[in-house]
């Protein structure tokens, strides 16, 4: 028999669930992680206690500094899950972009933007 050269419809569809149920997670937690930058959805006293604003403001450019570093990763999280969903489409999806060969169901369902297999991961490290 030979060798599956890509997932079937049935198969992507599955995937497509999965991608769209965390792209909807990470949308809305992007959304949250910019509302907190942005300062929408804060009752604090900022405005009223400068006395607190000045022991917290290094505190304060730490947290900002690390929520738009959150904010970056998921946008690109966002993107790649975005891309999977262009693979699909495609039915090029879950094909190792180094071997042409099928990532494993397992990996793709707990990374479901990969576009290598664990083994091509690394081998791409070493070089």
């Amino acid at each position: 028999m030979a060798e599956k050269k890509r997932y079937s419809d049935e198969e992507l569809e599955e995937f497509r669930a999965i991608i769209n149920s965390r792209l909807e997670i990470a949308k809305s937690d992007y959304e949250e992680t910019m509302k907190v930058l942005t300062n929408q959805n804060t009752n604090d006293i900022d405005d009223t206690s400068p006395t607190y604003k000045a022991l917290e403001e290094g505190s304060t450019a730490q947290t900002k500094e690390e929520l738009v570093q959150m904010a970056q990763r998921q946008q690109k999280f966002i993107q790649g899950l975005q891309a999977a969903l262009v693979r699909i489409e495609n039915k090029t999806y879950g094909i190792d972009r180094i071997t042409g060969e099928l990532i494993p169901k397992e990996r793709l369902r707990i990374v479901p933007h990969a576009t290598l297999s664990v083994a091509s991961k690394q081998a791409n490290k070493d070089h």
